[in-house]
């Protein structure tokens, strides 16, 4: 392998010993919290004009339709139609508070319900993009990525810090953890009332796209007083990181995985289990500093997490990684066996499908270096 046949988005060659993620233990102030609430590197460059809708699928047509509305209402560059609907097509007027300050009674925020892999991520981060509004006035996070900015920060610290905001888009919104449920119901409806819109993605099951209402129906009953505020979009389609593509590349040898990390500047090799132990002593808000200069992530000795504490953490990892759009390259077991069959068939298996389906775009991404190696 030369840097000349490098992949594309990877550093040039060295013979400097590849980095560790083991040894980093960053800091991360609360500010770079605030400040990072942006659509990661992946989302950075797409818009609504980049969003490809599945022929098959009208309901993903609908939805940038839908989207490019809510934009205007808030300001964003207006679609066709746009001015006679209005506000999320509900009527003109419904973006502006009450003579009180308040935020008005109708919808004042939109839900996407879909499958992983349906582009959701991509119609919200298109949307952030479409507001008009300048960044530090709209923000963009995962639920996880909220829930750590209310704890570094404080409640009362993180709605004085959102609350002057135009909008505040939330991707993969979570049911599992109750305590934090109610947290961002609550956080959201100070919000609201401060005249905040809204944004938010979550995910419906792997072969239970024909039944998204009750995903919906969940996350609609879980925020409970904020349920009159979201429209809820249905986004069909199949997963689209593996429509029409070839098979994730099987595992590398110990061997081969090392070679391509110590010719790859930049590159990051470590030992799977050792690397689980390490997130163990990180808070999850740290992960994505974690990675900060890897060009490749290196690991050797894949086997099965060992328990779901451990495999949630992971799955915070494999979502820092996929936004950053870092190749991961491994030895081991395929990452569709990281997790137990007990896992994926419990409540937290959405979070587990979205995570091999993201580690195994990462995997088809790494695997030019080393056939080249």
């Amino acid at each position: 392998m030369s840097s000349s046949t490098a992949p594309s988005g990877l550093s040039p060659l060295t013979d400097a010993a590849p980095l560790s993620l083991c040894a980093r233990e960053p800091h991360v102030p609360a500010d770079r919290l605030v400040a990072e609430m942006v659509p990661p590197p992946r989302f950075d460059a797409v818009r609504f004009a980049t969003y490809i809708p599945d022929p098959g699928q009208p309901s993903q047509t609908e939805a940038v339709r839908v989207l490019e509305d809510f934009s205007a209402g808030l300001g964003g560059a207006p679609s066709a139609g746009s001015a006679r609907r209005g506000f999320l097509g509900f009527g003109k007027g419904r973006n502006k508070k009450t003579a009180r300050g308040r935020a008005p009674a109708g919808p004042r925020g939109v839900y996407l319900d879909g499958g992983y892999g349906v582009g959701k991520t991509h119609l919200l981060a298109s949307l952030w993009h479409a507001t008009e509004a300048e960044p530090a006035r709209k923000a963009f996070g995962t639920f996880v990525e909220l829930t750590n900015l209310v704890g570094a920060l404080g409640f009362q610290k993180t709605v004085e810090t959102l609350s002057g905001h135009r909008l505040l888009c939330i991707d993969e919104f979570e049911l599992d953890d109750p305590g934090d449920t109610v947290l961002v119901s609550t956080l959201l409806g100070r919000l609201v009332d401060e005249g905040v819109a809204l944004a938010a993605t979550s995910n419906t099951l792997p072969g239970k796209l024909g039944e998204g209402r009750f995903a919906a129906a969940d996350f609609l009953r879980e925020i409970q007083g904020l349920s009159a505020r979201f429209r809820t979009l249905r986004i069909d389609g199949e997963d689209y990181r593996h429509r029409g593509l070839p098979e994730a590349p099987a595992p590398y040898s110990d061997e081969q995985v090392t070679k391509a990390a110590h010719t790859t500047g930049n590159a990051s090799l470590d030992d799977f289990p050792q690397l689980l132990d390490h997130l163990a002593r990180l808070h999850p808000s740290r992960y994505g500093a974690l990675t900060d200069g890897v060009a490749a992530v290196c690991l050797t000795g894949v086997r099965p997490v060992p328990d779901q504490s451990t495999a949630l953490r992971l799955v915070v990892l494999a979502d820092r990684l996929y936004d950053r759009e870092v190749p991961v390259l491994a030895s081991g077991l395929p990452f569709d066996r990281l997790f137990s069959e007990e896992m994926l068939n419990g409540g937290y298996r959405k979070k587990y499908f979205r995570a091999i389906s993201r580690l195994t775009a990462l995997a088809r991404d790494a695997k030019g270096f080393v056939e080249t190696a």
